[in-house]
């Protein structure tokens, strides 16, 4: 009971700093909006309800179709990616796992480039459809590539998984090099999804991502207490009557068909899915039922308070996926030498 209580409770605050944090995002900027004009301007938006005192019409344009959109985007890549790694984690029983160490965020970013490869050569493919299409196969094929070089390590150990991953993630590579060589005027774009960016999100792509994180993080959660007894062991999952292959490959499915869509609209943003997970599985415990919730809120938070900095702390605007990972591999290389000194035990 204490633990559902501090569950709770930590939900509540990540909630509560996530809804802060999007309304200072959305009054930093080039133009300063008072935080009192964002909330008036949110509100006659989604009850259509008129005020007496009258918005600038430009204040209007830029918190509805310039910052919200981004700032919702970079909450709902972020909590998808951070869902997609802490069930990656429970999965393999892996720390280390996320869709960025195990190359299925460049597998899903070498779809999506392959689609501006392809309008070079006049197979012109609707974007709106084949980008997130391609990035799905793309992102299905390296987890299959992945745990096929994996399988030789049957307790699927740390070392086999990220090393499969590297090996991967560099032959994906130098496909996307070659892909950058024929694309000729149109290599800025696919250096886009190289080094991940929020600044492109419109509207139209919060209509794939909103009913994609509703749908794909139900599926997690319904299957929550499953992993929660898979990490008991498979012997005891069995005698407890659960399909474990059905399930991997359910959940499998699901996160990599997440992050392909991430990687869709924000091209490769590493890490979100391999810090969050450990640090809330330290402060909330393994129970993956919370787990999950709170990695989506915690995702949604990294990834907005980050992109903030770039888009309107910082002199210029560094891409979003170079900053994650200057945070992020650190963490990692942290994490990598605390199982080393632990002797490969499980860091759950």
């Amino acid at each position: 009971m204490a633990t559902q209580t501090r569950s709770a409770v930590n939900g509540f605050v990540l909630l509560a700093l996530l809804l802060v944090s999007i309304l200072v995002s959305a009054t930093m900027g080039y133009m300063r909006i008072p935080a009192a004009d964002v909330v008036e301007v949110i509100v006659q938006q989604v009850f259509g309800s008129e005020s007496a005192r009258q918005i600038d019409p430009v204040i209007r344009a830029v918190v509805l179709d310039v910052r919200l959109p981004r700032i919702l985007g970079a909450v709902l890549v972020g909590g998808l990616l951070a869902v997609c790694g802490t069930v990656f984690q429970a999965i393999l029983l892996n720390p280390l796992a996320d869709p960025y160490t195990l190359g299925i965020s460049s597998g899903a970013a070498f779809g999506a480039s392959l689609v501006i490869v392809l309008q070079v050569f006049g197979i012109i493919l609707p974007s709106s459809l084949s980008v997130p299409l391609f990035a799905f196969a793309g992102s299905i094929a390296t987890l299959m590539l992945v745990l096929a070089l994996a399988a030789g390590d049957r307790s699927l150990s740390s070392t086999s998984l990220i090393l499969s991953g590297v090996i991967v993630a560099a032959i994906l590579s130098a496909a996307i090099g070659f892909l950058k060589f024929l694309a000729d005027e149109q290599v800025g774009i696919i250096i886009f999804w190289l080094m991940g960016s929020l600044s492109g999100i419109a509207a139209r792509d919060l209509l794939l991502l909103g009913p994609a994180a509703l749908l794909g993080v139900t599926v997690c959660l319904f299957y929550s207490r499953d992993l929660n007894i898979m990490a008991t062991g498979e012997r005891a999952a069995a005698t407890l009557g659960i399909n474990t292959v059905r399930l991997r490959w359910i959940l499998l499915i699901t996160c990599s068909l997440m992050t392909g869509l991430c990687v869709s609209v924000s091209g490769i943003i590493g890490f979100i899915g391999l810090i969050i997970p450990h640090l809330l599985r330290h402060i909330v415990g393994p129970d993956n039922r919370a787990l999950i919730v709170l990695s989506f809120l915690g995702g949604g938070l990294l990834l907005l308070c980050a992109d903030t900095l770039t888009r309107a702390v910082l002199p210029a605007e560094v891409p979003i996926g170079v900053l994650t990972a200057l945070i992020g591999g650190p963490f990692f290389c942290y994490i990598f030498k605390k199982r080393q000194q632990d002797n490969g035990s499980a860091a759950f």
